[in-house]
């Protein structure tokens, strides 16, 4: 399917933007200039550090690249269980020799003033994570020359992804790491998602709008399942967090393929919200306490994450990963480009032949 989106880059790989500090510049450069879409993460960051990342990646590349927002979010946690959750991490902060963060600390990540850096310095692509922009929003983007993307799990929220009059949609399936795009983060629906490619074919038919399917997606095989599935393109970040210029910590790396981590498992445990992990000692003791608070929760355990990435300590750490993980590869962004490109196009010639993906 050709679409304003997908004619802007040669191959249908779109690298997932992964805050804190995976998307980097490098990798971003790195997909576009092999012919994918790279993107920028700017949640987590202030205004000005997205204006520099990005001012860097337009040194790096004149390619089109994307960034991806936070929507900023309502409150949810009942009355106290912040301060609860934050008792219970008492002996974390003093095991890692550091102070729990200030839950209160910011909650809508700065949208505005990010907002404002891409219209000052508009990019060709804009996602949007945790919610749905008002049309205004996507109506000023569009005005500076930016197609707009945002997250659904649900046929529900790509209807009203399709109301506000973005470009696309980008299916997220339950089987993705890292945070889980809901527009509501409703503590019922935990685990509730469904499979990427249901999710694909179900919002095909709710909307009109070309569909990125983003959710466990390792091998350019699956890309020629959810683009046969009738997908426009395919969102991969698990696979591009172990390449040579991502910035995940190299014990994050390492743990998408260690056998001791053999498992994810959607938790709270470290931001709040439901997010994707390798299962760890800090998920397995804390996530099934953990409130559904967020940025709250995230403020509340940045010091003891950082502290366990510092202690090159990967049971405290919070190792965002796909359900294909074991999958991973360890090369260069650029090369992983060209050989997904690579097993796309044979997948799609055994299909033309009759015979399966894989």
């Amino acid at each position: 399917m050709s679409s304003a989106l997908t004619d802007l880059f040669p191959h249908p790989i779109v690298q997932a933007p992964m805050a804190g500090g995976v998307s980097v510049p490098r990798l971003a450069a790195a997909v576009s200039e092999a012919g994918g879409l790279g993107f920028l993460a700017a949640g987590y960051k202030t205004a000005d550090g997205l204006y520099q990342e990005i001012k860097q990646l337009r040194s790096l590349t004149a390619r089109p690249f994307g960034v991806n927002v936070f929507m900023p979010q309502p409150e949810y946690a009942e009355s106290g269980a912040v301060e609860l959750y934050a008792n219970q991490l008492a002996g974390e902060a003093a095991w890692y020799d550091t102070e729990l963060g200030d839950p209160d600390s910011g909650r809508d990540d700065g949208f505005e003033a990010k907002l404002a850096v891409l219209l000052d310095n508009p990019v060709r692509v804009v996602s949007f994570h945790f919610g749905v922009p008002d049309r205004e929003v996507v109506d000023v983007l569009r005005r500076a020359g930016t197609l707009t993307l945002v997250t659904a799990t649900t046929p529900e929220e790509a209807r009203a992804v399709e109301r506000a009059g973005a470009d696309a949609v980008i299916a997220q399936g339950v089987e993705a790491g890292g945070h889980q795009g809901t527009h509501r983060d409703l503590p019922e629906n935990d685990g509730a998602g469904l499979g990427l490619l249901s999710l694909v074919a179900q919002i095909g038919e709710a909307v009109d709008l070309p569909v990125v399917a983003a959710g466990g997606i390792m091998r350019g095989g699956q890309i020629a399942a959810v683009l046969a599935a009738g997908a426009a393109a395919a969102q991969l970040g698990t696979a591009f967090l172990a390449t040579a210029e991502s910035g995940a910590h190299a014990l994050h790396k390492q743990a998408l393929t260690n056998p001791l981590f053999a498992r994810t498992e959607l938790t709270r445990a470290f931001s709040g919200r439901p997010a994707r992990a390798l299962v760890n000692r800090f998920l397995r003791e804390h996530g099934p306490y953990a409130p559904a608070a967020y940025p709250e929760v995230h403020h509340l355990t940045s010091p003891l994450r950082k502290a366990a990435a510092r202690a090159d300590d990967a049971q405290g750490m919070a190792l965002w990963a796909g359900q294909g993980h074991r999958m991973a590869r360890a090369m260069p962004a650029g090369d992983l480009v060209r050989v997904l490109a690579g097993e796309l196009a044979e997948a799609r010639a055994a299909l033309s032949a009759g015979g399966g993906a894989r």
